[in-house]
């Protein structure tokens, strides 16, 4: 895995969607969409409550770039992320069309954090992405950011 400062840049933004998701109320999760150019297209934080587990950034991220971008436009985007794509986030990457994904952790480091933690496992498997969505370019973790985001998960999720 080669990243460059621009994804170091963009992984930064991630921590910091993911920072406002948790004083928000929601999970700390975050994801930056970004062009062929190197700009961010679209950016949201994880706005999940208890009624509704479902709307994460990353699936918002698929719907918002299949309503604005054309096909050959979405394959040329990276998606960056907090955190590893959900099975559900990264099916709909894949029906999109998405490019590259850079995470910064991983579903398993953070399954593995909330079982040290005693916290009940979640309803859904964390699946590599490219189990969900083998032909997925995936770049990640990335361990220069392992303890700021394993201080909001528990934040979050330590009892």
């Amino acid at each position: 895995m080669v990243l460059r400062e621009a994804d170091f840049e963009h992984l930064r933004r991630c921590v910091e969607l993911a920072r406002a998701a948790l004083e928000g109320g929601s999970a700390p999760f975050g994801a930056v969409l970004v062009g062929a150019d190197g700009r961010i297209l679209y950016e949201d934080r994880n706005r999940t409550t208890d009624n509704d587990l479902t709307q994460h950034p990353e699936f918002a991220i698929a719907r918002w770039a299949t309503a604005n971008l054309r096909p050959v436009q979405r394959v040329r985007t990276t998606v960056y992320t907090s955190c590893e794509h959900c099975p559900m986030c990264a099916a709909a990457h894949a029906w999109a069309g998405l490019g590259r994904i850079v995470y910064a952790t991983s579903g398993a480091q953070l399954w593995q954090w909330l079982a040290d933690w005693d916290v009940p496992i979640p309803p859904v498997a964390p699946l590599p992405i490219t189990t969900v969505a083998p032909r997925a370019v995936v770049d990640g973790p990335v361990a220069e950011f392992e303890d700021e985001l394993k201080s909001l998960y528990e934040a979050r999720f330590k009892p």
